[in-house]
């Protein structure tokens, strides 16, 4: 970083006009700004500043110089400060994704808390269902509610246990089932994050059922499919906190509640590190304290 340094002696002398005063400002001597100096003018090959006993000015070669280098410098002073303040627990920029009903809802307050914290942070928020790639979309981690992970890539950690159950709406020929077998694969409301087909576990503490779903309907979005399964479109296995407000106005029932599928985890995940910079070690704790307090249960 010598040559940066030089450049950047260069370009306060350019905007003071005197030595000594660049001299207090980057704590150097005066002898030390007057050697950079000159071993920039010797490198370069030109005269970068007229020097009398009453002033400092810089030559025309030096006024080009400095106009030219100013925009590189600026990008280099701001490149090492963003570096620095990412091996930072208390400043620096976290981007992160999450599924969009939980960017909505728990996300909001929670952020507005740790900036509370952290006044110096920054956050760049995308909301998404589908699963990202987080090294490739330059995520520093990403919120996810979904089963066990298949990717041995990234890091992962669990936060806590999301439950599905099975809903209806009350008024409709599903509200009096007793066993899965009376679903068939047009009945069942898939949720897939690429809108496809899926197939339900269902156990019963003795046994399990695998059920089709989402012959006739399927969707990416836990809030359409609820609107669908309080429509009498079919039923919707989903997280609690996906149906809690049918729930409560009385737009869906619980089904099958016999019938349990396997939970889902609200899970972090991470780029590789070897270990996870202080900015989002720090903001990872706090989500993993502060959610719960947000995240509606059904047990």
């Amino acid at each position: 970083m010598n040559d940066y340094k030089a450049l950047k002696t260069f370009l306060l002398a350019a905007e003071k006009r005197n030595f000594a005063q660049v001299a207090r400002e980057l704590d150097m001597t005066p002898a030390a700004v007057t050697r950079a100096i000159a071993a920039l003018e010797n490198d370069l090959g030109v005269q970068l500043f007229i020097r009398t006993t009453r002033q400092v000015s810089l030559t025309t070669d030096g006024a080009v110089f400095a106009a030219q280098i100013q925009p590189a410098v600026t990008a280099l002073e701001n490149a090492r400060r963003d570096v620095i303040n990412a091996h930072k627990a208390d400043q620096g920029r976290l981007r992160i994704s999450a599924p969009t009903w939980l960017g909505k809802t728990v996300l909001p307050p929670i952020l507005s808390g740790f900036r509370e914290l952290y006044p110096k942070m920054c956050f760049e928020i995308s909301l998404s269902d589908g699963l990202v790639n987080i090294v490739d979309d330059d995520y520093d981690l990403a919120i996810r509610i979904s089963s066990a992970p298949s990717d041995k890539f990234t890091i992962w950690r669990k936060i806590t246990v999301v439950r599905r159950i099975l809903v209806a709406a009350p008024g409709s020929r599903f509200a009096g089932m007793e066993h899965p077998s009376e679903l068939t694969p047009d009945d069942c409301l898939a949720y897939s994050g690429e809108s496809r087909r899926e197939n339900w576990i269902l156990s019963d503490g003795g046994g399990s059922v695998t059920v089709s779903a989402g012959r006739a309907f399927s969707a990416n979005s836990g809030e359409v499919l609820s609107d669908m399964a309080a429509d009498g479109l079919g039923v919707a296995m989903l997280p609690g906190f996906h149906v809690a407000e049918h729930l409560q106005t009385g737009k869906l029932i619980r089904v099958l509640k016999e019938w349990s599928p396997p939970d889902l985890w609200l899970t972090l995940y991470y780029p590789p590190y070897q270990a996870l910079p202080p900015r989002i070690a720090s903001f990872s704790k706090f989500f993993e304290e502060q959610v719960p307090a947000y995240m509606v249960t059904l047990d």
